[in-house]
């Protein structure tokens, strides 16, 4: 009999911890040996899709508010004893919340957590978090920084640390073209993520106001756009400024950019860093826990105080200089097949799955 592992994760829309559920549905399939499925709570995301068209089951509650999560409980207990799921892997808060409340009615089945922030707000999340920690047989986090995190506020003992991954190689084309790319004007500075306040896009736009050899795109959606489109047009930037929206493929939005900023005021990780050092595309970031386990500051990329758009601003300059790309660069591509490549981090989950 193969294993059946189960993901379950709280949206399937483009974002961080989506495409880790993605990737690692992908990868951890073993015909005859290993199968997958996946469960989302909301609405079917533009990530189901792409799972489905891979070849992956994807199951999507359609919940769009908390009271309908008593009613997930149930439904994601039928879904396990039905399927003869043999592991639940959830993410997230409101999955690892279902998953903990579904899991006296699977004995024998093991389930393990996976917290992917260091964002303190809502703390209502980590109170939760507390409560249903002892339901899980492991808590996997992305970063030492999370781990910390998840021992302070939900009293977490012993997170397994797996750093989330990147596909290297398929970034490689991208790589070599950055690598033999000149410098250009105007200089292109690129935003990739959910439009969340914890990113704090409005520096990112007061950081490039004035600066008439930029601009800027912002590639992601989100509840903050509002917000971030009259920042846009408070600061008058309306002609450097564009906000395009989400994007499939992190790769399609990386092969437009000279310089990849994330101003965000906390991260568990941050999947686009190691996504544009692996294309050759420079970084500059916040300083901010989960960000420091990825970039080196200076040796493959630059970190700035969070809410300095005036720091952001020289940062970019000199992530901008080809000097500085072409000693820069290849460390950090080399920090990321050492350390974010699929090959070692899956290795590690089938280790913690026991597969």
């Amino acid at each position: 009999m193969p294993r059946r592992v189960l993901l379950l994760v709280t949206d399937l829309k483009t974002g961080g911890t989506p495409t880790v559920v993605r990737e690692l549905a992908l990868r951890l399939r073993e015909p005859g040996r290993v199968d997958v499925e996946v469960v989302c709570l909301a609405p079917r995301g533009e990530v189901a899709g792409q799972l489905r068209a891979a070849g992956v089951a994807v199951t999507a509650f359609g919940a769009t508010s908390s009271t309908e999560l008593p009613a997930a409980v149930a439904r994601l207990a039928r879904l396990i004893r039905g399927g003869s799921f043999d592991t639940v892997v959830s993410f997230l808060v409101h999955a690892n919340a279902v998953a903990a409340l579904a899991r006296p009615f699977c004995p024998g089945v093991r389930f393990l957590q996976s917290i992917q922030t260091t964002q303190p707000n809502p703390r209502w999340h980590w109170r939760v978090q507390r409560l249903i920690a002892p339901a899980a047989d492991a808590v996997v986090v992305p970063s030492s920084s999370a781990a910390d995190v998840a021992t302070r506020w939900a009293g977490v003992p012993c997170a397994v640390v797996i750093p989330n991954a990147v596909d290297v190689a398929a970034y490689a084309d991208l790589y070599a073209a950055n690598a033999g790319r000149p410098a250009g004007s105007p200089v292109r500075v690129g935003f990739l993520g959910r439009l969340d306040p914890v990113k704090r896009v409005p520096d990112l736009l007061a950081a490039v106001a004035g600066e008439p050899d930029v601009r800027l795109d912002v590639f992601g959606d989100g509840a903050d756009r509002p917000r971030v489109e009259r920042a846009v047009d408070r600061l008058g930037l309306r002609a450097v400024a564009t906000l395009r929206g989400a994007v499939a493929r992190p790769r399609d939005a990386l092969a437009s950019l000279d310089v990849l900023v994330l101003p965000s005021e906390a991260e568990g990780f941050g999947l686009v860093l190691i996504e544009a050092m692996a294309a050759g595309v420079p970084v500059v970031a916040t300083d901010v826990p989960g960000v420091r386990d990825v970039v080196a500051a200076g040796r493959t990329g630059l970190l700035v105080p969070v809410g300095h758009p005036d720091a952001l601003r020289r940062a970019i300059r000199r992530a901008a200089d080809p000097a500085w790309r072409a000693r820069v660069m290849p460390a950090a591509r080399a920090d990321v097949e050492r350390r974010f490549a699929w090959p070692a981090v899956l290795a590690a989950y089938r280790r913690v799955l026991g597969i």
